[in-house]
């Protein structure tokens, strides 16, 4: 059984080096573009959860959807 946390988590990553090699303080990831980019069907969820799961203290949540879990999650992470 493949591990989509992993799978989420390892994109996460790859965006955050490569925001900070273009010197960005930070970095905004929508949930509907993680998933989109990683050709997932019916795991917003997954995304989400993964999402939430690699803040840290002082990173902030922009956009939530009503339900919690959706296409429009926005996490602002600093790098």
């Amino acid at each position: 059984m493949v591990n989509l946390k992993i799978i989420i988590d390892e994109e996460l990553r790859k965006r955050f080096r490569e925001a900070r090699a273009s010197g960005n303080e930070y970095l905004d990831v929508i949930s509907g573009d993680i998933h989109k980019q990683l050709a997932f069907k019916h795991r917003m969820p997954s995304c989400c959860h993964a999402m939430r799961e690699m803040m840290k203290t002082g990173d902030i949540i922009i956009e939530a959807p009503l339900k919690g879990d959706g296409a429009t999650l926005k996490i602002r992470y600093f790098l």
